[in-house]
């Protein structure tokens, strides 16, 4: 009676041990982070400020500076047009935020509604940091949309997650006005 008891302890044991060395200190595959707290930081002032720096896409509507999206004009084109395509993010930070989650949702449902649609999701940085930090930075936000918009009903074969860093500014300047305008993710039809 002891050995299959054994045997079971020994192989629960080997599975986490296993599991356990999977861990990594570096946080790039973590699961999809979405900020559920009231925001008011510097990323939510900057995005109503400067939208049409960053293509004019954002809207105007409240103090966010996000577009309301009327859902049941979904497979409209002129809708899908006029859908926000842009989300910010605090410094140092690819958590999507809880006052983007529209801008998200809306886009998923706008590429789950046609598969034959594609999208790029490019992200960017601030110009703090060194370039390789950024270059990854940006990607990590990419990946943070992507994969929150294939949790909405999103194909991953719908979507591109590029990385531009710092490379491609939405706003020039040396302040946080300008960082914030700077900290997102584009979502661009292909």
């Amino acid at each position: 009676m002891k050995t299959p008891s054994l045997t079971l302890y020994a192989g629960l044991t080997a599975l986490a041990l296993v599991l356990g060395g999977c861990a990594s200190g570096t946080k790039l595959d973590t699961p999809v982070p979405v900020e559920t707290r009231g925001t008011g930081g510097a990323g939510a002032g900057g995005a109503g400020s400067g939208s049409a720096g960053a293509g004019g896409s954002a809207g105007s509507a409240g103090q966010s500076g996000v577009a309301s999206v009327d859902l049941n004009k979904s497979g409209n084109n002129a809708a899908n047009a006029n859908l926000p395509r842009i989300v910010y993010f605090d410094y140092d930070s690819f958590v999507v935020k809880d006052e983007f989650r529209n801008v998200v949702d809306a886009n998923a449902r706008m590429l789950a509604a046609d598969r034959t649609r594609r999208m790029s999701l490019e992200g960017h940085t601030d110009e703090r940091g060194g370039r390789e930090y950024n270059l990854a930075l940006g990607q990590k936000r990419a990946e943070a949309v992507a994969r929150a918009m294939t949790l909405l009903g999103a194909a991953e074969n719908q979507l591109e997650a590029v990385s531009f860093g710092m490379e491609r500014p939405a706003a020039t300047g040396h302040d946080e006005a300008a960082w914030a305008m700077n900290r997102r993710v584009e979502l661009n039809a292909k």
